[in-house]
């Protein structure tokens, strides 16, 4: 059985979906809520390295919009990745690890893709 680790906030309507696809699929997961355990900066360095910086920040979300000009000008991965750990909800959600690799943001295809 392959290990699959689920990563976002549990009101989060795009993980409730992954969470319902997984267990349609029959699919064992562990979840790690944001809200309650933080974010891995070392976790976040890896996605980073895996998906790219720009894919795992979420830049549609309030918590985004709400961030000061200073912050959001001239994002670079650092401080991308600095802000992202102190502010999980600025992560795209939701991250699913798997033996395979990593998906970022609940796509139904891709996630179809992933697992036949």
């Amino acid at each position: 059985m392959t290990s699959i680790s689920l990563y976002g906030i549990p009101n989060c309507d795009t993980v409730r979906k992954a969470r319902k696809w997984l267990e349609a699929q029959g699919l064992a997961y562990t979840f790690h809520d944001y809200k309650r355990e933080g974010a891995d900066p070392a976790k976040l360095d890896a996605w980073a390295g895996a998906a790219g910086w720009e894919v795992l920040l979420n830049r549609r979300g309030t918590t985004f919009r709400k961030l000061s000009d200073g912050d959001k000008a001239d994002l670079d991965r650092d401080r991308a990745l600095a802000l992202m750990a102190a502010q999980p909800s600025l992560i795209k959600r939701p991250v699913l690890e798997h033996a395979d690799g990593l998906l970022v943001g609940f796509d139904e295809s891709a996630w179809d893709a992933a697992f036949a």
